[in-house]
């Protein structure tokens, strides 16, 4: 390994990236609103990985004038790095138009493959430096989440920032609990106890926190090791419907299923477009908690189809198909 490996992350030159993740539903999307939202004065170019045949994530990142990139089917650690490393080789064409990259990764990846094509890439390299791993975590649900998911444990154990999102949900004695499980896993990264993912920005981006050292001393093997292994048992499925839906018949399915089926639903998205409605509404849920909103109107030329994905076990496809397909209007 090269000297240029370990730099200093205030390399001179080099585009800083941020690689948010955390475990389906923890708060990622919220997060990365909240970045684009805020008035800080700085831009910023965002990769958007998804798990799943048709992509919603991208209508979940509030309308901006930054740059979004939509990588679809495929965990960003795994069959499309080569994506990543092309997404990034093209943004440096663009320098002047940004202040920094933040790739949102999909649920179920693993952040240290990601974070390695930002040191084993020669080209990726020399232009951009990992400034920080900001994994956000789910108060309520990690316990479970560590019992049935290594990759919930992967994702605090490399994380530099942990955003320990949804406190309000969980009891102050739960929090410590689950502090000290956090705490188990990862003695160095800063944590910071948020509602809705919110916090100081300045409290997750331009941290130049990746410390190589530290994750070196940890997985001696991180630069060379390319292995890479998913939950077997888990999935996704995803379904478009053309007709409006009637919001009455969806509220009434969507609530049923997740009473019933709520324990292997780890994570429902959904952009719908209601009868008579011209805006988007936003569905989001995890295990039985679940929350929507409308989020502005239908994109000018867009088809005005309604997509919902279902990330879980023992998922029931053509169940599941047919009850969407039942919420359209007559």
């Amino acid at each position: 390994m090269s000297d240029a490996s370990t730099s200093s992350p205030e390399a001179p030159g080099t585009i800083p990236v941020t690689v948010l993740t955390g475990y389906l539903g923890a708060g990622k999307t919220t997060l990365l609103n909240r970045i684009l939202s805020e008035n800080h004065g700085r831009r910023y170019a965002v990769v958007v990985n998804e798990f799943g045949e048709l992509g919603v994530d991208n209508d979940l990142v509030v309308d901006s004038d930054e740059e979004v990139f939509e990588m679809n089917n495929g965990c960003i650690c795994c069959t499309v790095r080569g994506d990543l490393i092309r997404i990034v080789g093209g943004l440096m064409k663009r320098r002047d138009r940004f202040d920094g990259i933040i790739i949102e990764t999909t649920g179920l990846a693993n952040p240290a493959p990601v974070a390695q094509t930002f040191f084993v890439d020669e080209g990726v390299r020399s232009r951009a430096r990992l400034d920080a791993i900001v994994t956000v975590v789910d108060a309520k649900h990690l316990p479970q989440r560590l019992v049935d998911s290594h990759e919930a444990a992967d994702q605090i154990a490399f994380a530099d920032v942990i955003v320990l999102n949804k406190t309000d949900l969980v009891s102050a004695e739960e929090l410590a609990e689950v502090e000290n499980k956090i705490r188990a896993i990862n003695r160095f990264a800063e944590i910071h106890r948020t509602e809705r993912a919110s916090l100081p920005i300045a409290d997750v981006l331009d941290r130049g926190a990746f410390d190589l050292k530290r994750v070196l001393a940890m997985e001696p093997g991180f630069l060379t090791d390319d292995s890479h292994e998913h939950n077997d048992d888990i999935a996704s499925v995803s379904f478009e419907v053309e007709r409006p839906i009637d919001p009455e018949k969806f509220n009434a399915w969507i609530g049923q299923l997740l009473a019933e089926k709520g324990p292997d639903l780890l994570r429902t998205k959904g952009i719908l477009h209601y009868a008579g409605e011209d805006r988007r509404f936003a569905f989001q849920a995890v295990h039985m908690i679940a929350d929507g909103d409308f989020i502005g109107p239908a994109r000018e030329g867009e088809p005005r189809r309604s997509r919902i994905v279902f990330i879980g076990r023992n998922l029931n496809r053509p169940q599941l198909r047919r009850g969407f397909e039942a919420c359209q209007v007559s």
